[in-house]
């Protein structure tokens, strides 16, 4: 009859749960087995992890570096090159280049130049473009549309 819902312990695997501060005929009244005053006495008291007793504590010994540019923009970058995994002439977006596993999470996209020149012409929709890249793909024939970002 054990299923999931009648699960128990055997008896005699668990120790009762400790009453504490129920009267000082029980062995741990008044203060609980807290002792008196002091960090440990207190609710949510104790040293953090952190605390090191006095001492000036590490995040304030070490010295600050640099700062997080809260404006940064972070392309997905695509070579040119890599376009010509597609069909000729097929218009490539975010979602085309995502389903090629060409860039990998939703971020803006930025075309970048390739080691070689395009030799089809397609028609690419990205959020950003090097000047290199726009030169590529319009000299092979296709053309840019720019997103917003």
């Amino acid at each position: 009859m054990n299923e999931l819902g009648n699960l128990r312990y055997k008896s005699g695997a668990r120790h009762a749960k400790r009453r504490l501060g129920r009267g000082p005929g029980s062995g741990s009244g008044k203060t609980a087995g807290r002792g008196h005053k002091g960090l440990g006495s207190r609710s949510g008291g104790g040293m953090q992890p952190w605390h090191e007793g006095g001492q000036m504590p590490l995040q304030r010994r070490l010295p600050k570096r640099g700062f997080k540019n809260p404006f940064r923009v972070v392309y997905e970058v695509v070579h040119a090159v890599d376009l010509e995994r597609f069909p000729a002439g097929e218009r490539i977006d975010p979602e085309k280049l995502s389903e090629a596993r060409l860039i990998r999470k939703g971020g803006p996209v930025k075309i970048l130049a390739g080691p070689r020149p395009l030799k089809a012409a397609y028609t690419v929709v990205a959020h950003a473009f090097s000047a290199s890249a726009q030169e590529e793909i319009k000299t092979a024939g296709g053309s840019i549309g720019v997103l917003k970002k």
